[in-house]
């Protein structure tokens, strides 16, 4: 087992990896609550809760069970976690805990805030997409019809439990969307892990524990260092939204039902490597790299169906507009990204161009 510590003063908590934590008492022994609810899914549940719950003894336990998928992530299911908490008499002394990918760590996690105005809360990752990104870092919340997690509130875990035994069980869809934000940590900060990626590729597909633990630390590493000197975003932490203004905006203009947020992160990665080009920033070559990684890794870096104009539109009410202006996490070159505003239209245009609307291929 690797232990972690996301480093926020009186707000730090440890992030536990390995294999089989989950069914390990004393995964949970920094929990302090002795009422649990635990949010999980209908696709989760059935393989992971009586796990959890064994862990979790003595405590009591309520379940709340969710549809599974992107579309779910509503107000109107995190209305059902709190009628839950409410109708159960659950005090501030007690915690929710997610279990599962990372809608319902998203969810879960922004029902913690809003609950009696914030109790603990604990992260039980089972998707590589949220062991390596989403449940760590404390951003929580729900989509709306005119964007990606435009309701939320930062809310800080008091604990991450990623047990990589999960991975087993995951599709290999899911498996491939949750390598997305792994070539987005080597794009912005860490040159040496897109090689590693590029010659270890087939053992991640593979779901070779080595390898896997291996991506699963060091992205982790990278998110709780950036974190701990940037929790709300005022600035380093901008960095980690790199090809996510592109993939938020093909979420929402496919109404959260035909993408998976790591596809659609892949996508924007092949769109932010190809702004950076238009830019004159990166060189031609790097940004076919990407591309290259990402088609790879099963991963789509075209966008039929949605033209540039829906994709433009979207864009506009991402949450890094500030006085009007987009700004894009570009990248000067591979390993070393920066946010920006300072960009021409018609680059951003000729980038969505080549990779949306009715010609993409």
């Amino acid at each position: 087992m690797h232990t972690l510590n996301v480093d926020l003063g009186s707000r730090s908590y440890p992030i536990l990896i390995g294999a089989g934590l989950l069914g390990r008492a004393g995964s949970f022994d920094q929990l302090a609550a002795r009422n649990v609810l635990a949010v999980s899914n209908s696709t989760v549940a059935p393989l992971y809760m009586a796990q959890l719950r064994s862990s979790l003894a003595p405590r009591r336990v309520v379940e709340v069970i969710l549809p599974d998928g992107e579309a779910h992530k509503t107000l109107g299911n995190m209305a059902r976690v709190l009628d839950v908490l409410v109708a159960n008499r659950f005090a501030r002394d007690c915690a929710v805990l997610a279990l599962g990918g990372g809608v319902v760590g998203d969810l879960a996690g922004f029902a913690a805030a809003c609950y009696q105005r914030g109790v603990d809360f604990v992260q039980v990752p089972t998707t590589l997409l949220a062991q390596v990104d989403s449940a760590v870092g404390g951003k929580t919340g729900v989509n709306h019809v005119g964007g990606k997690n435009l309701i939320g509130a930062f809310h800080q875990p008091q604990l991450v439990v990623a047990d990589t035994a999960t991975l087993q069980s995951l599709p290999a869809r899911e498996l491939r969307a949750g390598l997305a934000e792994v070539i987005k940590y080597a794009l912005i900060c860490d040159a040496p892990l897109m090689a590693w990626l590029e010659q270890h590729l087939g053992a991640l597909l593979g779901r070779d524990p080595a390898a896997l633990a291996h991506v699963i630390l060091r992205s982790c590493q990278i998110k709780a260092d950036v974190v701990g000197r940037d929790e709300r975003e005022q600035g380093e932490r901008a960095l980690l939204n790199l090809g996510h203004t592109f993939g938020h905006a093909v979420e929402a203009a496919t109404g959260y039902r035909e993408w998976l947020h790591g596809e659609a992160v892949g996508a924007g990665l092949a769109m932010a490597a190809t702004m950076s080009c238009e830019c004159r920033l990166l060189e031609a070559s790097d940004a076919e790299r990407v591309r290259r990684l990402v088609e790879l890794a099963g991963l789509p870096t075209q966008v039929p169906g949605v033209t540039p104009q829906d994709m433009l539109s979207h864009m506009r009410i991402d949450k890094k507009v500030l006085g009007g202006r987009l700004r894009l996490v570009l990248l000067r070159r591979l390993g070393a990204a920066f946010v920006t505003a300072d960009y021409a239209p018609e680059a951003l245009m000729r980038t969505l161009a080549q990779h949306c609307g009715a010609g993409a291929p």
